[in-house]
């Protein structure tokens, strides 16, 4: 029997993989909340069946047997988490058609500190942003459970195929089979590309300084030259998504107007640069009010993709972004 059989410390055991779990568990559901539900179930497992572990596998290994299982019923449902991309065809401006669908629809954001663990590897770090990327995690999506948690387990947390096959109580084989079909799969939905926040790229700091200053300006001329040819604008939870600088630039001089004077506040989220955006409260009324999470996807030094998440009332706090923005704040920006 494992010497944590009896140790106080149990607790502080499991909770070092709390973070690589949830990121784990993130990678499967495509949710942020449903991981860190998913997180927590585990562990209530974990405690109950603790008098079973007898230390034949290492305490991570057995964590992740017990995560993966939960994920697996959670994806019994048929459920899975998708974009507006993977749902219909763009809109156009003139035309465009604000049609919401329920929260259990969309991808979701997440904070990188809950889900990529400390690493002084720029290697390690890298690689764990790029598997939590919006598109790498919408991919995802797309293959059945579990050659989804084989392809997670083998190519994103590198374990080996007979551990693998241990976790899942199938075959080498089966894996072996699973992890091809899995990345079939994953060419065929051709992943588009996107850097990692990296606040040592100097090109990216002043592509990101230079979109902070267009949006707040509401410079939309100049915000549009910051864009790809085929750059893609969404707003989850509605399922319009549009194409295009030319749509982008009209959406913001129309119906997306009311952002004018906002203020944006940078983040991270799902390793890509973030801003919290507020808009102004209305009525003349001083300061400003949450509004979107605003994640950008960059490639080849130009914006490919702003997802705009408009349920504030979910990710601000899970994001640490305040409140509200009062005139403390508009003084500080103005110093």
């Amino acid at each position: 029997m494992t010497d944590l059989a009896t140790s106080p410390d149990l607790d502080a055991a499991m909770d070092r993989y709390r973070v690589e779990l949830t990121g784990y568990c993130y990678r499967m559901l495509g949710s942020s909340f449903d991981a860190e539900d998913a997180v927590q179930d585990t562990y209530i497992r974990a405690w109950r069946s603790f008098d079973k572990f007898e230390g034949r596998a290492s305490l991570r290994s057995w964590l992740y047997r017990i995560a993966t299982n939960v994920c697996l019923d959670l994806l019994k449902a048929g459920n899975k988490r998708a974009r507006p991309m993977d749902l219909s065809s763009p809109q156009h401006q003139a035309a465009a058609v604000l049609n919401e669908r329920p929260e259990v629809t969309w991808l979701e954001p997440v904070p990188d500190g809950r889900v990529l663990p400390q690493t002084a590897d720029p290697a390690e770090m890298a690689l764990a942003k790029e598997s939590v990327r919006l598109a790498f995690v919408a991919a995802l999506q797309h293959l059945p459970a579990k050659q989804r948690a084989v392809l997670i387990l083998r190519e994103v947390l590198a374990w080996k195929a007979d551990e693998v096959a241990t976790l899942l109580d199938t075959t080498v084989a089966s894996v072996n089979s699973a992890l091809q079909r899995a990345r079939a799969t994953l060419s065929a939905t051709r992943v588009r590309e996107s850097e990692a926040a990296d606040p040592l790229d100097t090109d990216q700091a002043k592509l990101l300084e230079q979109y902070l200053s267009a949006f707040e300006a509401y410079d939309i001329s100049r915000l549009t030259t910051l864009l790809h040819e085929d750059a893609v604008l969404s707003m989850p939870p509605f399922d319009l998504w549009l194409q295009g600088p030319a749509d982008i630039a009209a959406w913001h001089l129309n119906q997306g107007i009311g952002c004018k004077g906002s203020r944006l506040i940078p983040t991270t989220a799902n390793g890509l640069p973030a801003f919290g955006q507020y808009r102004p409260r209305g009525d003349r009324a001083p300061g400003h009010v949450p509004w979107a999470l605003q994640v950008l996807e960059i490639s080849d030094g130009k914006i490919v993709g702003l997802n705009a998440f408009l349920d504030t009332a979910r990710w601000f706090p899970l994001f640490g972004l305040p409140e509200q923005l009062d005139d403390s704040y508009e003084a500080q920006q103005g110093a």
